[in-house]
């Protein structure tokens, strides 16, 4: 990625949409010092975040990653993995924010239920669902999520995107997507291709530009009203 600067503000909400390769994930990387920039710089309240202690930076993100990785345990100590003194009643009220308390209550062992590697039990939707409950039992100032609304339809996608709407009013949330859908609602929006930043704007600033994100916005709109 190159040349590529933007802020957000706590409370704040930054959707990042681009074709796949454009940098998307890489930027959210940084971010969590999974990689180091090597040019440039992040700062995160004031301060390089070279320069924060790595626990504490990455005890302050909660990361939902595109491939959600879950352990062979329980559905219940998977979610508790964000949050590992959390209460039951925590666990389904995130659980119900994640849009996946009615699917674990389908299970006969519920919250018990034992799930296979690395989540094998669950369908993609699911298991982007229990990532996001882990996510979001964490409490953290950061929410980072990596194109994981992906394999949920269209509907269950935007009663999650309502409920994190009213969690995240607090936090410093980053949305990396491929839909529009989870991006229009954002404060800002930027569009990558190739590393580089193309198109920058809230939903109807865009749209006014004819560009990347309209053109992407009626194709969807068409497709959704075709299925």
């Amino acid at each position: 990625i190159q040349d590529i600067s933007f802020s957000v503000k706590k409370g704040q909400t930054l959707a990042i949409l681009g074709k796949t390769g454009a940098g998307k994930s890489t930027i959210l990387s940084l971010i969590s010092r999974l990689h180091d920039v090597t040019d440039g710089k992040i700062i995160i309240d004031g301060s390089e975040i070279s320069q924060l202690n790595l626990y504490d930076l990455r005890n302050s993100i909660g990361i939902v990653p595109q491939d959600a990785f879950l352990f062979s345990d329980s559905i219940k100590n998977n979610i508790k993995f964000g949050k590992e003194n959390a209460s039951d009643l925590e666990i389904e009220s995130a659980a119900k924010s994640a849009v996946v308390h009615d699917n674990i209550l389908g299970f006969n062992n519920k919250y018990d239920t034992i799930l296979g590697e690395r989540g094998i039990t669950l369908s993609g939707g699911q298991k982007q669902r229990v990532s996001i409950a882990r996510a979001i039992i964490k409490n953290p100032p950061i929410l980072l999520f990596d194109d994981c609304l992906s394999a949920v339809d269209t509907e269950t996608e935007e009663t999650i995107l309502n409920n994190l709407l009213t969690y995240c009013k607090d936090k410093t949330t980053i949305i990396v997507s491929h839909r529009v859908s989870s991006a229009k609602n954002a404060d800002q929006i930027i569009i990558l291709e190739e590393g580089k930043i193309i198109e920058k704007g809230t939903h109807n600033e865009l749209l006014e530009q004819n560009g990347y994100y309209k053109d992407l916005y009626v194709k969807q709109l068409s497709e959704k009203e075709i299925s």
